[in-house]
């Protein structure tokens, strides 16, 4: 099926690897261009590299940092005169560290804040007023299955994206009459370096291995396993399509079955 991907113009953050680099691989596939952000030139050089290879229209990465309004700005400027315009947004950033409500700072709820909750919302402000005169946009948030069920001993996660969350969904309903969408894809337990330091602390801390901790998280999912990046990518693609058009507002969950509600 022909998602009528080529030729868009993606802004992909966080994609020099894991989940973002799955949705820039996806949509390389696509014949996309695309500009990717992380924090090391040299990752986003060599991710720009691999995704013209896979079929891109063109690559350019930036270095931003997600903890550095500026940077956001910057970001989205340099996308938008890199491609002359930007017709899809992938909002990712890393995952705030573990820790139960009764010991959360406002110290870490500030700085998570920015991560979470500004950046995403400063960079789709700024590329929002061009897919609303096109009348024509996907913007699609990097969620968690926190959002539907709250983790244990996740709160910085829980609360924040929760945030994100309801700003997603009333933006939705602000543009879906300007043909730009506004979807998140949570993720359950996918196979990505975070994932596998999440498993390493645990491992540490119970005197397991990574793989032992791994195989006794894959007992409470469904599927009985983790996920894979590369299942996660085309699924977002998908919602990047023409052919998504006429779905908005809307959490889709790549997680294996874990979350127990519909």
């Amino acid at each position: 099926m022909d998602l009528g991907l080529a030729g868009r113009r993606a802004l992909v953050m966080g994609a020099s690897k894991g989940l973002g680099r799955s949705v820039a691989d996806a949509l390389a596939e696509g014949g996309a261009h695309l500009v990717i952000s992380g924090r090391e030139q040299a990752s986003l050089d060599a991710a720009c590299a691999e995704l013209r290879a896979l079929g891109a229209a063109s690559a350019t990465g930036i270095v931003a940092d997600v903890a550095d309004g500026a940077q956001m700005d910057a970001l989205a400027r340099g996308a938008q005169e890199a491609m002359g315009g930007v017709d899809i947004l992938l909002q990712n950033h890393g995952g705030p560290p573990p820790g139960p409500a009764l010991e959360v700072t406002e110290e870490a709820l500030t700085t998570w804040f920015q991560r979470i909750v500004l950046s995403p919302i400063r960079v789709a402000n700024a590329v929002l007023p061009g897919m609303r005169e096109r009348k024509w946009g996907r913007i699609v948030n990097v969620g968690s299955t926190g959002m539907v069920q709250p983790l244990p001993n996740m709160v910085l996660s829980n609360t924040l994206r929760a945030s994100l969350m309801g700003w997603m969904k009333t933006l939705s309903a602000e543009v879906a009459h300007e043909g730009v969408t506004c979807n998140i894809v949570a993720p359950g337990a996918i196979r990505t370096d975070r994932s596998i330091e999440t498993a390493s602390g645990l491992a540490k801390r119970s005197g397991k291995t990574v793989d032992e901790v791994i195989a006794e998280r894959s007992k409470t999912i469904p599927a009985g396993r983790y996920g894979t990046p590369a299942e996660y990518g085309p699924l977002v693609a998908f919602l990047c399509s023409n052919q998504a058009a006429y779905i908005t507002g809307s959490i889709l969950r790549a997680d294996g079955g874990i979350v127990r509600g519909w």
